[in-house]
């Protein structure tokens, strides 16, 4: 059972900031451009397919694409139609519409996430990172709520639950960036 309904919580946010960073949840554009700077740095500079997993209003791809940073095939993916609407139309670019705790992905070189784990509960947190992970070729960079607070909406995350969620699906490879933001890490996983 989810944490909390997904379509409920997004349709109230943009109701109350519309289409902005503040929409999806983010406290402002300064955080979340700060968090996409940091998966930005844990990636290489050129990527051949770049999925960005619960990529919203298509944020990510506009930062990279400002930054220079555009892979050569970006597929953004949604669980919500709204979203993969807005992004289809913030972006040009390939946005697909799926379920990631319950559907088959498509494959890209990397895998991104940015905020779209924050309201799963932790069991689907797992499922959510796996399925990310496996569908990767190279590697998963994503960031997440940090600690080991409770919440009824935000799922936080220890550094030993995703060190055991890199042993269980043979991650290769990790790395952390934390510091930069109170609450908050970015992990890499690699393979």
């Amino acid at each position: 059972m989810p944490r909390i309904d997904s379509k409920k919580f997004y349709t109230s946010t943009v109701e109350i900031h519309g289409i902005s960073p503040q929409g999806l949840g983010w406290l402002c554009k300064e955080s979340q451009e700060m968090r996409f700077d940091v998966i930005l740095n844990m990636l290489p500079k050129s990527i051949d397919t770049l999925a960005d997993a619960g990529c919203g209003f298509g944020d990510f791809f506009t930062y990279m694409d400002k930054n220079n940073r555009t892979p050569n095939r970006y597929i953004g993916i949604d669980s919500l139609s709204d979203m993969c609407s807005i992004a289809s139309k913030n972006t040009a670019q390939k946005i697909v519409k799926a379920d990631i705790c319950k559907e088959e992905i498509p494959y890209a070189d990397y895998y991104v996430c940015s905020g779209a784990m924050n309201i799963l509960s932790t069991f689907e947190t797992h499922l959510f990172i796996r399925n990310c992970f496996n569908s990767s070729k190279k590697g998963f960079v994503f960031n997440i709520l940090h600690g080991s607070k409770q919440s009824d909406t935000y799922n936080y995350m220890t550094k030993r639950e995703l060190n055991n969620i890199a042993k269980e699906i043979d991650v290769k490879k990790v790395k952390v960036q934390d510091g930069y933001m109170k609450n908050d890490i970015t992990v890499g996983f690699f393979k």
